[in-house]
């Protein structure tokens, strides 16, 4: 396996292609994988953002190569992070209407078996400019086990009776939903940088915290800033991630690397489980 771009104690950076890296990952490795896909949306066009018409162009690999060539590539990388998922392992992919169909027929096509597909809403979502359409403001999760009869993990009176402040929909004490109401990432997420899809912190929390357990090992083979890293090191998980974007990298260290990403762990579970998380993280060697 290529040598990391990054590694220290629980958490690696690798720098490339994700199907190079997870071609060199040993199999059946890894408990849980939060994906966010490109959603091909670098077209030209506009969108909103801190109240300014904004050119929605994020990147080269942003740019769409065609309905066929997009759904060939979702179901190589889907192919790739099967591979390298324990039996009972899960995945999570996040995306718009724009990529979410194609990434939900290629989990089926690979015999993955789906569990839930999640509404994010956004309630401080973007303004639509041009007046002509609805206002986006989710976007939809797709949680899917490795094969049909495994055995995932999900933590169920964590997500029924833990609190979750940030989200107005949740009530104390009852199931959790499969509707989340949580903000876009906070201003203090994006103190060192930003990536043009990063999502909120409070979401990865959610998620790792759903299906995952101390010391488990998480995937992200399209890292960003790694919000997904940043949620797994607060909980005392293991991660990996992987990007093409050398600066995005960078951005991730600095969010790891800081000392007041702890800040807030303790909403979402008990004194207990929190040091409980602290004591395996600083046990944790990858």
């Amino acid at each position: 396996m290529q040598k990391p771009y990054y590694k220290k104690e629980d958490f690696e950076l690798y720098l490339g292609d994700c199907l190079k890296v997870l071609e060199d990952m040993k199999p059946e490795t890894v408990d849980m994988i939060f994906a966010d896909p490109p959603y091909n949306l670098s077209n030209g066009g506009f969108s909103c953002q801190a109240g300014k018409r904004v050119n929605v162009n994020k990147g080269k690999w942003d740019a769409s190569k065609g309905v066929i060539n997009d759904f060939d590539f979702h179901k190589q990388w889907i192919g790739a992070c099967k591979r390298v998922l324990k039996p009972n392992g899960t995945i999570w992919i996040s995306g718009t209407y724009h990529s979410i169909y194609q990434c939900g027929f290629a989990l089926q096509l690979a015999d993955y078996h789906i569990l839930n597909d999640v509404c994010w809403f956004k309630p401080n979502a973007s303004p639509n400019l041009s007046c002509r359409f609805f206002t986006a403001s989710h976007e939809t999760l797709i949680w899917a086990r490795k094969v049909k009869k495994g055995k995932h993990k999900f933590n169920y009176n964590m997500m029924k009776n833990g609190k979750w402040p940030e989200d107005n929909l949740k009530k104390e004490g009852k199931q959790m939903r499969s509707l989340w109401s949580v903000t876009t990432p906070k201003p203090d997420e994006k103190k060192f940088g930003k990536h043009p899809t990063q999502k909120p912190l409070d979401l990865l929390k959610r998620i790792v915290l759903a299906s995952t357990d101390a010391n488990d090992l998480i995937l992200d083979p399209f890292t960003g800033s790694s919000t997904t890293g940043v949620a797994a090191k607060m909980l005392g998980r293991q991660f990996i991630g992987i990007d093409m974007e050398k600066k995005y990298l960078d951005l991730s260290i600095k969010r790891f690397e800081d000392p007041t990403d702890q800040k807030g762990i303790k909403i979402s579970i008990t004194n207990k489980e929190y040091a409980k998380a602290k004591v395996l993280r600083k046990r944790i060697k990858v």
